[in-house]
């Protein structure tokens, strides 16, 4: 009897200990679409200014999913620092949604080189956004407001974003370090029409799909061999 009671105590002590280490994914997670790691999705391309320049940059950014999150982080590297800008489904129909009525204003020749008027002239979204000095630094958090609009550069319109800055977010006991950086993006309609591809649902769902099961659509390619003597 004393030897089932010893057993049994060292049963439940594992039982609680195994429960207390589980994570509640569903609950800390509740956008989830699969409990499944982020996975690059493709890339795009976006211009950024430039430091003492009234030129832009063209920088390739990696789009990667966050399944968890039902989000997309556009991860990229400008001014020394290292970004990822998260967009969750809403943002993403917002970011189409406002393409689509600067491609019109484009197509009916609208648009006017006025940038206060024009900025958020398509509305506004907010998400996630983080970003690191070095890759081995602490991962800084904020969530700032992103316009939707336009703006002129050199005499030539650009579909853009424009990230405000935000106070940095910081856990209790924590002490903030200030305020996340303002960030402009500069498409082509070119550019603005790819993302919309790698930020829609259906296809992010479907690469999701692939990730779980890699090799359900691959042709196997078997050794050739003969026996001996044949």
């Amino acid at each position: 009897m004393k030897s089932l009671s010893v057993k049994a105590l060292m049963g439940a002590a594992l039982f609680l200990m195994l429960s207390c280490g589980s994570v509640d994914y569903a609950k800390r997670y509740p956008n989830m679409v699969a409990n499944v790691e982020p996975f690059s999705v493709g890339a795009a391309e976006a211009q950024f200014d430039r430091m003492f320049s009234s030129k832009l940059n063209k920088v390739e950014i990696n789009v990667v999913f966050h399944p968890r999150l039902n989000a997309v982080a556009l991860e990229f590297r400008y001014e020394l620092l290292t970004h990822r800008q998260f967009w969750d489904e809403e943002a993403r129909r917002q970011f189409a949604a406002a393409l689509e009525l600067y491609k019109t204003d484009y197509a009916e020749r609208k648009l006017v080189n006025k940038p206060r008027r024009t900025r958020a002239v398509y509305g506004k979204t907010q998400g996630r956004y983080e970003w690191e000095t070095f890759k081995y630094t602490k991962t800084r958090v904020a969530y700032p407001t992103i316009d939707l609009g336009y703006r002129f550069r050199s005499n030539s319109p650009f579909f853009a974003t424009f990230m405000r800055s935000a106070p940095e977010y910081v856990d209790s006991g924590e002490n903030s370090r200030g305020e996340s950086p303002q960030v402009s993006m500069y498409f082509t309609r070119a550019q603005a029409e790819e993302l919309v591809k790698l930020f829609d649902q259906s296809y992010l769902i479907g690469r999701l799909n692939k990730t779980d099961n890699p090799a359900s659509d691959e042709q196997i390619v078997v050794d050739s061999y003969r026996e001996y003597g044949e």
